[in-house]
């Protein structure tokens, strides 16, 4: 997909970041109860996973999911602060996920970390209401189990957040979707060319949102209902989302097969 992204494009993504003031959300605070390994004890936390034995961070260590995730991130100096998402008490091993240079003294660090919820909307949550004294402009909320986010993608979605207010990354399907009924048959068979599956880093202008957010908070303790994502978030409480095309390499680690 990088290949495909034009000059022309570049250096409106290039201007729109001069006039960005920009955060970034990792999130890490999930269980990863489906990398089980078959040991007594459940999943391992994949973030911290090393992506492979001979790749290895800015400091010389096996990079982690989490570290190549950072490393994206902070290669943009117009994003001034990156909030991590980790689970309860569970600073200590995600700051000894990432790269140290990115923990060193000297300055203020970029890097900063907030204990997750009990869901991926609730820990967005945190993350959004903990920004809100940065005030930022724009804030870009990433997975931190897909390691593979390129650079122009990440400068696309910026530049579209900036004109659109709301963007989410896309991939077309390859195979054509089926919506199934509770009988267990297929209730509608869906346009492959309408349908896409969503990416992230989504992109989303801060104070909107953070708004959106606490709105979706009220609706989950009125009732039973669990959020896939922040673009649907916004799409309930603010308006449409844009679409910028997603890269195939940008991939989710879910399974411990995902890593080979």
């Amino acid at each position: 997909m990088g290949a495909e992204y034009a000059p022309a494009q570049a250096a409106l993504a290039q201007a729109a970041l001069a006039q960005a003031a920009l955060a970034a959300i990792i999130t890490a605070g999930g269980s990863s109860s489906r990398m089980n390994t078959g040991r007594t004890g459940g999943g391992i936390k994949k973030e911290y996973l090393p992506l492979g034995p001979d790749i290895l961070d800015l400091d010389g260590r096996p990079l982690t999911v989490l570290g190549a995730s950072l490393i994206a991130f902070s290669a943009f100096p117009e994003i001034k602060t990156i909030v991590i998402t980790v689970p309860m008490d569970g600073e200590p091993a995600a700051r000894n996920a990432i790269p140290p240079r990115f923990l060193a003294s000297g300055g203020e660090s970029r890097i900063r970390f907030v204990p997750g919820g009990p869901t991926r909307r609730s820990s967005v949550h945190h993350a959004l209401s903990f920004l809100a004294a940065y005030k930022p402009d724009w804030v870009l909320i990433h997975d931190g189990a897909r390691p593979w986010a390129d650079h122009f993608l990440i400068e696309r979605v910026i530049a579209a957040v900036q004109k659109h207010r709301a963007v989410v990354p896309l991939l077309p399907l390859l195979e054509t979707p089926k919506e199934i009924g509770e009988d267990g048959f297929v209730r509608r068979h869906l346009r492959r060319a309408d349908i896409g599956a969503a990416q992230t880093p989504q992109a989303f202008a801060f104070p909107e949102i953070l708004h959106a957010h606490e709105k979706a908070a009220e609706r989950e303790l009125r009732e039973s209902f669990d959020y896939t994502d922040d673009a649907e978030v916004w799409g309930e409480f603010c308006g449409p989302v844009a679409v910028v095309p997603g890269s195939p390499e940008n991939r989710k680690i879910t399974y411990p097969d995902d890593l080979l």
